[in-house]
Order: C-alpha cells, then structure tokens, then sequence
C-alpha cells in the first residue's frame, strides 16, 4: 500500500533528479514495496532506481521481481551495476533467474560472479531442472555435536547475517554428513554451557537434491517447517529449502493444474507476457484433440439414427443427458486430482475411491433423475407440453438414463487420474473438458440403450 500511496512522489522525485531524497525515501521501505513501485515506471526509471539503492537492497528488490522485468533491468543496466546484483542475490533466487534466460546469456551473466558466486551458480544450475537443488540455497549455519551452546551463539554472531534463515540450526559430523536440525530457541533457552549433543533429539527431515519440487512440497506441507535441509546421495548436507521458495512452487503448480484442467497445455509465462502465436498453440493442441473427440458424439448418434428418426422425443433431451454426465465427470476429477495433488490419496486408494464415487454417482443420479422425472410429468400434466401416450415412459427413461449417466460420469471422472498417475503422466491431464468429451460419447450409448429397453414395443 505504502508504494502505491507515494508512487507520484518517487516519480517527482526522479524528474527532478533528487538522488539524495530518493534514496533516503527508500532507506526505510521492505524490498517488496520498492518492487511494486518500479513495476509501475518506465525502464530508464527503474535503471535510477536502482542506481541510487544501496547493493543489498538493489539485490532483495530485484528478487521480487518477476522475470521478464528483471531481463529488461540487465539489458539497461550499467556493467557495475549488474555485476554487484547478481552477486548479491541469493543463490535460490539467482538460479531462477538464470534457468528463464536463453543458455548464452546465462553464461555470459555467471561469468561475472565472483568465483565463489559462479562456483554456487554452476552447481546450482547442474541439478535436474524441477529439482530440490535448483531451489536450495548454501547459506545456512551448520555446527558440531561436541560445541557448546556458547560456542553456538558466538558462530552465529559472526557468521550468520549474510544466512538465508537462522530459525534452525543444523548439526553435522566430521564428514558434513547430516545428523540432526536444532531450532534456535533451545540454544535460546538453554545453559551456555551445554553441549549440542544433550539438545539435539536424532529425529529430523531432510530433502534430497533430486527429489521433485512437488515432492518437496508435500513433505513442507506435512511437517509444517519454515526450512528443511537438502543431502546428496550420501547424506553430505549441501543446501536448505525455505517456504518462501515453496510458496512459489506452490503457486506454480496450482497454476499449471488450473489450466490443464481448463483444457489446454500449461502456459509455463505470464498471460500478460506470452506472445499469441504460442498462446494459440497452447491452446489449439487440446482444443483439436476435444473436437475430435467430439466427433464420436456425431458417430454414436449416427448409430442411433433410427431410433431418434421412430421417437424424436428423445433428441430433446441429449442436451440434459450429455451435460450432466460431463459435470458429474468433471466435478470428480477435480476433487481427485486436488487431493492427489495435496498428498491426501495415492495409487493404492484407488477402490476406495470407486467405492465412494459409485455411492455418490448413485445418490447424485437419483437426485437430478428424480428432478427430470417430475419435470417431464410436471410438464405433460399442465398441458404446457405434450409428450405423447407413453409420456410416463419417457419421463421414466430421462430418470434412469440419468442415474447411469451421472454414476459413468462420476466413475470414470474419478479413476481415469489413478490411470494416468499409474502411466507415470501427470493426472492433470485429466482435465475436465477431456472428461466431459470421453462422457458424452459413453453417455449417448448408455441413454439409447437405456431407451431401447424401456421404450420397445411402445415408441421404438
């Protein structure tokens, strides 16, 4: 709010060239105050800005911009300029930043790191894209078992300004093997005397470099930690994950859910910032895909031509059939894949699953077959339609195509993201719209065949 309030004032201030005003302006503001305000002026603004704010605090306010607008801020800035930036960026955030630039100039910008800086910018960017290394940050305070909590306290004091957090403190052996994380409150509370080996309880949780970020966030959001440590393969600690980094996963993730489930590839850009040819083609895969798959919809009527020619009735309601099929689908896709996604089911709960969509299924098909019964005879008996001598028929073909339709459109909502995770594909992809397409070709069979059976010998 402070930014947007005072956002004429900086504008003033920079036309008017008041360097020294500018920046005791922002000598008390958080980083992401500034950063909403230079999100709102023009490039050769931003460039002043940054000129004139102290390196550490250039640093924090570039690691809350987004991408594209700290690409822009590198091309106009000064060489000095962007050489005390990137050094002064956390590795985390500067590895993000690094992995959305084209390779060459990646490069270019690592190799004017300090040594020890491109040392953490290589083997950063030398995790698996997606990976818990490509997040961790080596900055972090690691102590020995025999330390006294004095010695603790007096490490941390000199050590432990330039750290990524200081809420845990982490214990290693002679090798920097990983053996247990303290919380700075028992060095807090106990005697100063006291070594790290009484504190410490051996149970703790740790990542691995190359576990996925999904993984990682799930094990953030069952211990509820602020940070967790990052081990090789052989247990050697060599980073730390906070749950700021996490929240941007977290966010990233639900986005790409969001729009795959919406129908269409993961955009992986800003809306704002995506050029429209790749926009279209994100969109027009899937969309080609659903159309074809619609098409069954036009076969399968084919086939059922002479029945819709001998009751024509029954065209009218294919709208409601096939409509609450797909909603019933698509209402059970997104309840399973959000709680796939939240670690809440796994492959083996799957006849669970069946067992509790079957009865939903059933329960949802009786309530709107019911709703569809009473309507057709509502309709027949106020004379506000008429559908024929065998309307009671037909009202009760509506009823029971409905129940199976909704149970199809339910079961299958809910099993086909436990097929695509058995796949190893991501149960996304599952989108709704895809749901309602595989439904609404099944739906038809399941209504006619419903039809046939009640309706022979009277209308078919």
């Amino acid at each position: 709010m402070m930014g947007k309030l005072l956002a004429p004032e900086i504008k003033t201030l920079i036309d008017a060239r008041d360097f020294v005003a500018l920046r005791q302006t922002f000598a008390d503001w958080a980083p992401a105050d500034v950063a909403e305000v230079i999100v709102d002026l023009p490039e050769d603004d931003r460039v002043i800005i940054f000129r004139v704010l102290p390196a550490a605090l250039a640093a924090d306010v570039f690691e809350y911009l987004e991408p594209e607008t700290q690409q822009e801020l590198l091309r106009a800035m000064a060489h000095e300029q962007v050489v005390a930036i990137l050094n002064e960026m956390s590795p985390d955030d500067r590895t993000a930043l690094l992995e959305e630039m084209p390779s060459a100039a990646a490069r270019q910008l690592i190799q004017l790191l300090t040594p020890e800086e491109r040392r953490t910018a290589t083997q950063l960017l030398g995790y698996p894209e997606g990976s818990v290394g490509r997040l961790m940050t080596p900055d972090f305070i690691a102590v020995h078992e025999d330390w006294e909590v004095q010695e603790v306290l007096d490490y941390v004091r000199e050590h432990g300004r330039d750290r990524e957090t200081l809420n845990f403190i982490y214990v290693v052996d002679e090798r920097n093997k990983l053996i247990d994380d303290v919380r700075m409150r028992e060095f807090l509370l106990r005697p100063l005397h006291a070594k790290v080996s009484e504190i410490r309880d051996n149970a703790f949780v740790a990542l691995k470099v190359n576990d996925s970020q999904e993984e990682a966030l799930n094990v953030f959001r069952k211990y509820d930690r602020a940070a967790l440590p990052v081990v090789d393969s052989k247990g050697v600690l060599v980073g730390i994950v906070t749950s700021d980094d996490m929240l941007d996963v977290a966010e990233q993730e639900a986005t790409e859910d969001i729009q795959k489930l919406g129908g269409l590839e993961a955009l992986d850009e800003p809306y704002t910032t995506i050029s429209f040819s790749r926009m279209v083609r994100k969109r027009a895969t899937w969309l080609i895909v659903l159309f074809l798959g619609e098409l069954l919809t036009a076969t399968a009527m084919q086939g059922y031509n002479g029945e819709i020619e001998k009751a024509a009735i029954l065209a009218m309601f294919l709208p409601l059939i096939i409509s609450s099929g797909g909603n019933s689908g698509s209402q059970a896709t997104t309840l399973v894949i959000r709680a796939m996604a939240l670690g809440e089911l796994t492959l083996r709960d799957w006849f669970s699953v069946v067992r509790k969509e079957l009865l939903s299924g059933l329960a949802l098909g009786l309530i709107l077959g019911t709703i569809g019964f009473f309507r057709i005879s509502l309709w027949q008996y106020l004379h506000i339609f008429n559908y024929g001598p065998y309307h009671w028929l037909v009202a009760v073909t509506v009823g029971v195509a409905l129940v199976g339709v909704v149970m199809w459109g339910t079961l299958s909502g809910a099993m086909l993201p436990f097929l695509l995770r058995r796949l190893g594909l991501d149960p996304a992809t599952s989108s709704a719209p895809f749901v309602a397409t595989l439904v609404d070709v099944t739906g038809l069979i399941i209504y006619f065949n419903v039809a046939l059976f009640i309706l022979r010998g009277t209308l078919l």
